[in-house]
Formats: C-alpha cells, structure tokens, sequence
C-alpha cells in the first residue's frame, strides 16, 4: 500500500486492490483525474480507508494519509500539534497538487484536513472540497482533556465510541501498547486552537452520525462559517463512527460533490439521511 503517484509516500499511501476491484471500482491511478485524501481519525491509520478505496468511483484515486507513530512508521515520534502535522502533510501532498484534489477527514482527521486546505489555498491550489466527518467545526472549543487521564478513562472514551474491532478493543495489552499513540493524537486534538483567517475557496460538506455525542448537529453546522463557497449537511444514522455502516452512501455523497465541483454545478441544501 506504500506507493504512490506524485506524493511523499512516508506520509501518502495509496491502495492496491487487485483484479477484483480493477479497473470497476476503483481508479487506475495514471486514468484518475481526482485525488481524494483521506486523513485517519485519533488512534487511526491509512488502512482504515481501505473500504474507501474498494468503492471509490471511477475517476477517483483514494489516497490516505499515514500520521507518524503507527503501522510502518511506530518507531517514529507521533505529531501531537495540528497545526505541525498540517504543516508537514501538506508538504508532502505538493508535487501532487498538478490534479485536482478533494480532502475528506473523521473526526481527528477533519481538523488536520481543514488546515492542510487552509495551507494549500494559501499555495494557490484550491481543494475541489472539504468534507468534514464526525467532528465540530474549528472554530466550537470545548474544554476536553482527556489526553490528561488516567489509562483507564482513555480505555474507557476508546471503547465507548467504538470502531475499532472487538477483539482488538478486547485485547487489554494490545490496547495498552497503543494507549501512547491515541494519548498524543487526544492532545493534538484538544489543544488545537483555531486561529483566525481567511475562509475557504473551496466547498465544504459536513457529515456526521445523528447520535454522535462528539460531534452534535448545532455544533457541526457551524463548518458553513469556514467557507465562502457552497455547504451542506448530512445526517447519518448512528453514533460517532457511522461511517463504518454507511461507506457506499459516503463516498456516493463524495463523488456527485466532486462531480459537481468539477463541471461547476450547484449543490443542494443541508438534509438529512
């Protein structure tokens, strides 16, 4: 999964699938006229984007971002400022900004894509869109400091929210030699601070689980805020990672959006699903 086309692959992995998947549903990477970045949520990594990429549309290359101290790179030290990891990811997505590019993030991961496109359009490369998964805009602050908890209680947040597999999340002292790793991403989380600045070019869609206790519908509209062009909404069934129920209607949602973006189409108002 390390190679890729026009991008740093230590930080940018795109999938090989195999001939099942070829070329049907997912794109050639030299035929792809669209990079969708994915950005892992706290305690994620680049291969929880692998149903992403089995369902991609043609056209659509999907490729994920591997943050430091995880999978092949756990020997590394973790990033835990966003702003730091935005900084580096979007160095290494620079060669790769000739094509056009969509950004999608969960939770963590809609942060760190916010001020990765932030850091693009300020280069002059305007993301075809943003869209924000299971995560409050930027700009709602809340006062969490879980990365300051016991072990315990950081075992406890893990399991409550769920998506991990239930034999790994079973696996005490598995569980335990990740805790590091999950710790550091919670800080970088919790003591991001959004700064003040321009809004984006590009449009962004924000979508989240109804029953998702970390990222509430009021608190989730106000993405409309960071953009000067279209937003929407969307609704799922479920709680904070409904994105594991719901791919094939996610990425169907990203696709028209790109489509829409790329022959300059509208796009329709905040609903539900």
């Amino acid at each position: 999964m390390k190679e890729t086309v026009g991008v740093d692959d230590t930080w940018i992995r795109r999938f090989h699938l195999g001939s099942r998947q070829e070329p049907a549903e997912t794109a050639d990477a030299a035929e792809a006229s669209v990079s969708l970045i994915c950005f892992p949520h706290a305690g994620g990594a680049a291969g929880f984007y692998l149903p992403v990429a089995r369902v991609a549309p043609p056209g659509v290359e999907v490729l994920a971002v591997q943050y430091p101290g995880r999978q092949d790179r756990r020997a590394e030290k973790c990033v835990d400022d966003v702003e730091e990891l935005a900084d580096r990811i979007a160095e290494a997505l620079r060669p790769g900004t000739g094509r056009p590019m969509a950004l999608f993030g969960h939770s963590m991961g809609a942060l760190v894509a916010f001020e990765v496109a932030r850091r693009l359009e300020g280069q002059g490369t305007v993301p075809v869109g943003l869209f924000a998964s299971g995560r409050r805009a930027p700009s709602v602050h809340r006062d969490d400091r879980m990365h300051l908890r016991p072990d315990e209680s950081l075992l406890a947040e893990l399991r409550g929210l769920g998506g991990t597999a239930a034999r790994v999340l079973g696996d005490d002292e598995f569980m335990r030699a990740v805790l590091p790793m999950v710790r550091s991403d919670y800080r970088a989380v919790e003591t991001y601070r959004h700064r003040p600045g321009p809004k984006l070019s590009c449009p962004i869609t924000a979508l989240s689980g109804a029953d998702d206790p970390k990222a509430r519908p009021g608190d989730v509209r106000v993405w409309r805020e960071h953009t000067e062009a279209e937003f929407e909404m969307r609704l799922f069934p479920g709680g904070h990672f409904y994105l594991v129920d719901h791919v094939e209607e996610i990425v169907g949602v990203i696709g028209d959006r790109i489509a829409s973006a790329l022959t300059g189409a509208g796009r329709g108002p905040e609903t539900g699903s």
